[in-house]
C-alpha cells in the first residue's frame, strides 16, 4: 500500500466517494483515510460540494425542463393544424420549418439549461475553494467543518476528581497534520497554539476534528482568551454551578459568544494581558 504520508489524489477520492474503486483498492484506502485527516475531511468536502450542487439543480434547473414528451407532443400539434389548412397553403418548406422551431425552441431551452447548470458548478466550486481555505472566516474562529469539536466519555466527578493540565501538549505530528488540513504551510509555532477547542479539563478528546491553530497575539481574541474561559468553565462546572454538556457545547459551538455569556463583557482584555 502507499505511504501514509503519500496524500490520495482528488480523482480517487471522488472515485471512492461514487462507489468506482475495485474492491482490493477500496480496502486499501479505507485504513488511510482512517489515519490521514487531511484526506479524509477533503473526502467530506467533496462530498458535501456534490450534495449542494445536486440540491442547486433541483430548485433551479428541474423545474425550468419541460416534460419529456412535450417537444413531441408540440410538434404533432402543429403538424395537425397545417395538415387541416385547405390545400395549397402550405408546403414541405413550411412543414420543415415548423419542425425545425419546435426543434430549435427545445434547443435553445438546452442551452440555457446547460449554462445554468455550469453556473451553478462553478459557483460549488468555488463554495467549495472558500471552504477549504478557510477565506470566509477569521482566523480565530475554527472551521465548524474542519474542527467540530469532541468529547470523552466522562462525568463531572470523574473529571473534577482529576488532576488534568490546563493546557495538555498536542504531539508534534498531530500538529502537522492540524496546519495541513488547515492549509498553513510552514507555520511559525511562535505564532500558533494547536488548541483542543473542548479543552481537555472539559473532556475534550484527544482527536484532529478537536484540534486547530489558534492565534496567540495577531488578534484580541487570541489562545490567552480562550484559556481564560476554559479556567472559568472547569471552575463552574466543578463548583456545580454548570452543567459539563452545556459548558462543552457552548464552547465547541461559538467559543467567543460563550466568552462574553460567562465574563458578561463584549470585549476581551487588552493584548498582552
Amino acid at each position: 500500500m502507499r505511504d501514509r504520508d503519500t496524500h490520495l489524489s482528488d480523482e480517487e477520492l471522488l472515485r471512492a466517494v461514487d462507489g468506482e474503486l475495485s474492491a482490493a483498492r477500496a480496502a486499501e484506502i479505507e485504513p488511510h483515510l482512517a489515519a490521514c485527516g487531511r484526506c479524509l475531511v477533503r473526502q467530506r468536502e467533496m462530498q458535501s460540494a456534490a450534495a449542494d450542487f445536486l440540491r442547486v439543480h433541483r430548485q433551479t434547473v428541474e423545474p425550468l425542463l419541460p416534460p419529456a414528451a412535450a417537444p413531441r407532443a408540440l410538434l404533432q400539434a402543429r403538424l395537425a393544424g397545417l395538415a387541416a389548412q385547405p390545400t395549397g397553403r402550405h408546403s414541405w418548406l413550411q412543414t420543415f420549418l415548423v419542425g425545425a422551431q419546435a426543434w430549435g425552441t427545445q434547443a435553445w431551452r438546452a442551452a440555457a439549461v446547460g449554462a445554468l447548470l455550469l453556473i451553478g458548478a462553478v459557483g460549488i466550486l468555488s463554495l467549495y475553494q472558500r471552504r477549504w481555505s478557510g477565506e470566509s472566516r477569521p482566523a480565530y474562529v475554527p472551521s465548524r467543518r474542519l474542527t467540530p469539536g469532541a468529547a470523552r466519555a466522562v462525568d463531572r466527578e470523574e473529571l473534577c476528581n482529576s488532576e488534568l493540565p490546563k493546557n495538555q501538549a498536542v504531539p508534534a505530528e498531530m500538529q502537522r497534520r492540524v496546519f495541513q488540513v488547515y492549509g498553513i504551510g510552514n507555520a511559525d509555532p511562535r505564532a500558533y497554539e494547536v488548541d483542543y477547542l473542548i479543552t481537555p479539563a472539559l473532556g475534550g478528546a484527544d482527536d484532529i476534528r478537536n484540534l486547530w491553530p489558534q492565534p496567540y497575539v495577531s488578534t484580541a481574541w487570541n489562545a490567552r482568551v480562550k484559556d481564560a474561559l476554559e479556567d472559568r468553565l472547569r471552575d463552574m462546572v466543578c463548583r456545580g454551578q454548570l452543567d459539563l454538556a452545556d459548558a462543552q457545547r457552548d464552547i465547541s459551538t461559538d467559543w467567543i459568544a460563550a466568552y462574553k455569556k460567562y465574563f458578561q463583557t463584549n470585549d476581551p482584555p487588552p493584548l498582552g494581558r
